[in-house]
């Protein structure tokens, strides 16, 4: 007689196949990134004489094929038992954001990286990643239970604990992922409106403060503590005068020069974009980051992008869109297959969450948003958002590979 699987053999079941369309894009962007990584510092590094295997555009392809294995590695273990221990990463990961402040590495006025002798990590990262499987679990319970007001107050705490801890640090603009995340996955969840509007309505306050106190309110009745150079950059997208009102000529001398200073790299970086033209200048002929205008230690990391459309222009920049459209799309397209709740859930937190970078990224190349210094994924220079986020579209080849069958 012929074997009927059982329901258990049914969930469990791997199904064979790679999600094409998802992986090829991720190739595309890996292969920009390490070609324009070089454009930006290869000829500093070989001018100085550095050997090959510690160029910055080498240690991003060691980022590449170490994050690859670890999604190869997470993808033998299906999610539902990946997710049973979300909660210990979660932990775990709160932890060494802890950790940051009393063994973190300074760097550039900020402690966000913990010093592990030959490599910088940076636990902001991980802390995105334990989120998603941590809140994707506590979410996957039944529909009834996400109305009670104790659990909506319980999830939300999980996601303002590690937005409170990297706001310290301070990074804004890794802080303020965690938001739009939160929201979405507790809108597929099926959390009640109610419950979402007042969310909605608390962030809409905070931002409110945060522009009153920084626009409007004088200097001495500061309500939100920002740092200054944080209070700058958002004087700066906004055009906003860096003088008080009964300054006196020399303080509005200062506060133009201040003001000049700061809106500097943004300035540097439209013209980039908008001095690429159709096709661009030509791969290493961008002459922004070359000369020096676009800052040396941002060029390869939070203005990738504007190196990008200025050396391959217009059409370079639809490419890098229309690469990350796919990864987006392939992701929704696999929420929309997954299995079961956790499923989906964890589909739709990375797609948010790689949308949020990707958005404002580009955006602040072209002052539609702030510039924040968050990373473009697999595009902007660092080992650690490097990793992890191919570790975040593993989680999406986990959820395609154990997907609902028809």
């Amino acid at each position: 007689m012929m074997a009927v699987p059982t329901a258990l053999n049914t969930v469990n079941r791997r199904e064979s196949g790679i999600d094409w369309p998802l992986w090829l894009a991720v190739l595309g962007l890996m292969v920009v990134g390490s070609a324009f990584i070089f454009s930006t510092t290869g000829a500093q590094e070989l001018a100085r004489g550095a050997r090959w295997y510690d160029w910055t555009a080498t240690r991003q392809v060691f980022a590449y094929i170490l994050g690859l294995g670890v999604v190869f590695v997470l993808n033998l273990v299906e999610y539902g038992r990946l997710a049973r221990w979300s909660l210990v990463a979660y932990w775990i990961a709160m932890a060494l954001l802890i950790g940051v402040y009393a063994f973190g590495t300074m760097r550039h006025g900020a402690r966000r990286w913990l010093d592990l002798g030959p490599i910088q990590f940076q636990p902001s990262e991980l802390a995105k990643l334990t989120f998603l499987f941590a809140m994707a679990n506590f979410l996957s319970r039944p529909a009834q239970e996400l109305r009670s007001p104790a659990l909506f107050i319980k999830g939300l705490g999980m996601a303002l604990l590690p937005f409170a801890l990297i706001l310290k640090q301070p990074d804004l603009g890794s802080a303020l992922v965690f938001l739009p995340t939160t929201l979405v996955m507790m809108l597929v969840a099926g959390v009640p409106q109610r419950f979402l509007v007042k969310l909605v309505g608390g962030a809409l306050l905070l931002v409110t403060l945060i522009l009153v106190d920084i626009l409007v309110a004088p200097p001495g009745w500061r309500m939100i503590h920002l740092q200054d150079y944080q209070r700058h950059r958002l004087l700066v997208y906004f055009d906003a005068d860096f003088a008080p009102r009964d300054s006196t000529p020399e303080q509005r001398l200062r506060a133009t020069q201040l003001k000049r200073q700061m809106s500097w790299n943004v300035e540097q970086a439209m013209i980039s974009v908008g001095s690429g033209g159709l096709t661009g200048k030509g791969w290493r002929e961008g002459t922004q980051h070359r000369l020096g205008y676009l800052p040396r230690l941002g060029a390869h990391n939070d203005f990738i992008f504007s190196v990008i459309a200025e050396e391959k222009g217009f059409l370079g920049s639809v490419i890098v869109v229309s690469l990350y459209a796919t990864v987006l799309f392939s992701g929704i397209k696999i929420a929309g297959e997954a299995r079961d709740r956790l499923g989906l859930l964890l589909a739709s937190g990375v797609v948010t969450l790689l949308f949020t970078h990707v958005f404002v990224n580009i955006g602040m190349n072209i002052k539609l948003m702030p510039v924040t210094g968050i990373p473009l994924p697999l595009l902007s220079a660092g080992g650690t958002s490097v990793i992890c986020s191919l570790v975040a579209l593993g989680i999406l080849q986990n959820v395609h590979l154990y997907r609902r069958r028809y």
